[in-house]
């Protein structure tokens, strides 16, 4: 049966997210910058990328990928050929000239001890301004020392693409190289290091949610919850989230992440 437009409206109403009310734009720097720093950096690097064909070039779009090191939105901005709004916790803003370089490039500053929520109003902004945002499922960077390194998924990125179930969610995943490029500790990246990532084909909360293998849901789903309690809703709700998120983290395993 699958889910009418009505039914995708509701579940992104349950979302309970919202934006600032305040427009979203990249900054002119960066939109300097993305014009020239990625043909240099795919020159001075040893960057190979599959699946680049299957970025969708108009429209907001979310990518989500593993996160082992601080270079990370660098590499997979070069994947993106488009300006990536990410998602960046508080000590990226507290001091130069890393601060200078994340205000001037539109990233989003969360500040982990209010839970993300000023952080999610802002990257509902960035998609509902047709541009794209960055999210790492896990969270923050892996700091474990040997594999797997791969973190289990929060839930935020989730309840992004459920309150916007159209938006396509764009999977990258670093499978070979970024601890060797930017190893822990190091000052400096090594770019003669070898560093593979993987674009996978987008994928839509709605697409997923009404697949048998994936949320399984229909309409009559929605119709069950709608006439449920807001408690049980939440609750219906975050088991999606949830499952959305588990399986993503089981594809990035599926495609080589370590």
């Amino acid at each position: 049966m699958g889910l009418s437009d009505g039914s995708l409206e509701k579940i992104s109403s349950w979302v309970g997210l919202e934006g600032t009310g305040e427009g979203f734009s990249t900054p002119l720097i960066y939109r300097f910058l993305e014009k020239y720093v990625p043909a240099i950096l795919r020159s001075i690097t040893n960057v190979h990328i599959r699946g680049a064909h299957k970025v969708p070039m108009e429209g907001a779009a979310i990518f989500c990928g593993n996160h082992l090191g601080n270079l990370d939105p660098f590499i997979k901005i070069l994947a993106s050929q488009r300006p990536i709004h990410f998602m960046a916790k508080e000590g990226h803003f507290e001091r130069q000239p890393t601060r200078f370089v994340m205000i001037s490039t539109g990233q989003i500053e969360t500040f982990r001890e209010h839970g993300g929520r000023d952080a999610l109003a802002r990257a509902v902004d960035v998609i509902q301004s047709g541009r794209c945002l960055g999210v790492f499922p896990e969270g923050t960077r892996s700091r474990r020392e040997s594999p797997p390194l791969l973190q289990p998924a929060k839930t935020g990125f989730a309840r992004l693409a459920a309150r916007f179930p159209n938006v396509p969610v764009v999977p990258v995943t670093m499978s070979i190289g970024a601890r060797d490029f930017m190893p822990q500790g190091s000052k400096f990246p090594k770019p003669w290091k070898r560093i593979e990532l993987i674009v996978d084909d987008p994928i839509t909360f709605a697409e997923w949610a009404q697949h048998p293998e994936g949320g399984g849901i229909d309409d009559n789903w929605v119709v069950g919850v709608a006439e449920q309690g807001i408690a049980q809703r939440q609750d219906a709700m975050r088991s999606l989230y949830r499952k959305f998120a588990d399986q993503f983290i089981e594809t990035q395993k599926m495609r080589g992440a370590p």
